[in-house]
């Protein structure tokens, strides 16, 4: 019987296609599996840990052990309000604390329980979000804001955003920033770039976008900038599942006749995003905000010569590893996409200081972080 019972929803992380906070869940339910499993090889105190799910667990999360379980419930609609909260008050055993690694928590909880936010570009650019999207935001996460015990913020500009709009004080929001996913070298497979390239119709060098192809992305603004480069030895690879209000972009390509030299990939799994990572001559998210931006960290361990935008979260993540430009000025973006494709000197420079600043930001540091919010909570410090 454990001493200390956690129970996280796990539903953020239990979906085919992980981007952003699908993500960020996936990682961080990993990450806790291992410390946990540390943890209770070390010490006499044993955590026992249930993921709640409003479907079948998945075949890539972590294992279920005598101390990991997973619980399927409904029911599904408006979970987090009828499922989440019926088992919280009525199931066992009933835990000491709850996470939940979105913006989310349960409509009411007996249990204190932390949330998650990735950022809170909802509320400053309501257009770009569709009504029903922007108004689930806006009440939910104000809702679960105020109810929980703590909140982790994936960034400190997260952080100051979420205090100066929900008012709250600093001690109440901890900041775990995002790793990257680490996989085995890709040098074992010299023809994966190669077939990836020739999958998606790949000709010429390439600079690459990687990420939801959403308004706050920034893509119709890089696609003028790619079109003032004027440059036919090169393409622009935009590789991402449609996220909303996505029309525009297909259309600016059209209106900008650049149908020839941009590839729109749609959603690409892990592997092959790895090699287009790989092969690309730039990295380019010139977005109008970021909560953080985990492909940056990718384009660095990759040693490519990142551009991104000089708002949101980005400098805090790109540091002076990378090219920051001002999203709303197209000849600062294009001007920058020329420079990294053509300074030789800034580009080694950049490569060299990006592959050591990639290496600060890991997956478990971040589930530790995490943890140790949850296991404080539970033992009644918090």
């Amino acid at each position: 019987m454990a001493d200390l019972v956690i129970a996280i929803d796990g539903n953020e992380a239990n979906v085919a296609k992980r981007v952003g906070s699908n993500r960020f869940a996936f990682e961080v339910l990993w990450g806790i599996w291992r410390e946990i499993q540390k943890h209770n090889r070390k010490h006499g105190e044993k955590i026992g840990v249930r993921v709640f799910l409003a479907g079948r667990p998945r075949k890539d999360l972590p294992r279920t052990t005598s101390w990991w379980h997973y619980e399927v419930f409904g029911p599904r609609f408006f979970w987090t309000w009828t499922g989440l909260v019926k088992r919280l008050y009525f199931g066992a055993p009933r835990p000491q604390v709850l996470f939940s690694p979105s913006h989310y928590g349960p409509g009411f909880s007996p249990i204190p329980f932390v949330i998650s936010i990735m950022d809170l570009g909802f509320l400053r650019w309501p257009e770009q979000f569709t009504k029903k999207d922007f108004w689930q935001l806006k009440y939910w996460t104000w809702w679960s804001v105020k109810r929980a015990r703590k909140i982790i913020a994936i960034s400190q500009f997260t952080k100051k955003d979420i205090m100066k709009i929900y008012h709250l004080k600093p001690e109440k929001i901890v900041v775990a920033y995002p790793g990257w996913q680490k996989t085995e070298p890709l040098q074992r497979q010299r023809s994966g770039l190669a077939k990836v390239k020739k999958k998606y119709g790949i000709k010429e060098d390439y600079i690459l976008y990687l990420g939801t192809l959403k308004p706050s992305k920034n893509i119709s603004g890089l696609l003028e900038a790619f079109r003032r480069l004027a440059r036919k030895d090169i393409q622009l690879v935009i590789a991402g599942k449609k996220g909303w209000l996505y029309q525009d972009i297909f259309q600016k390509v059209k209106a900008l006749g650049l149908k020839k030299q941009v590839i729109f990939t749609g959603f690409v799994a892990d592997e092959e995003a790895r090699w287009l990572m790989k092969g690309a001559k730039v990295f380019a998210l010139p977005s109008f905000w970021e909560g953080f931006g985990i492909p940056v960290l990718e384009a660095m361990a990759a040693k490519v010569p990142v551009l991104a935008s000089d708002r949101g979260s980005l400098p805090e993540v790109v540091g002076n590893a990378g090219l920051l430009v001002n999203p709303n000025d197209i000849e600062a973006i294009s001007w920058g996409l020329e420079k990294l494709l053509t300074d030789a000197k800034l580009r080694r420079q950049l490569i060299q200081a990006g592959y050591q600043r990639q290496k600060l930001f890991t997956w478990q540091r971040c589930s530790k972080i995490i943890l140790d919010q949850l296991l404080e909570i539970a033992r009644g410090r918090s």
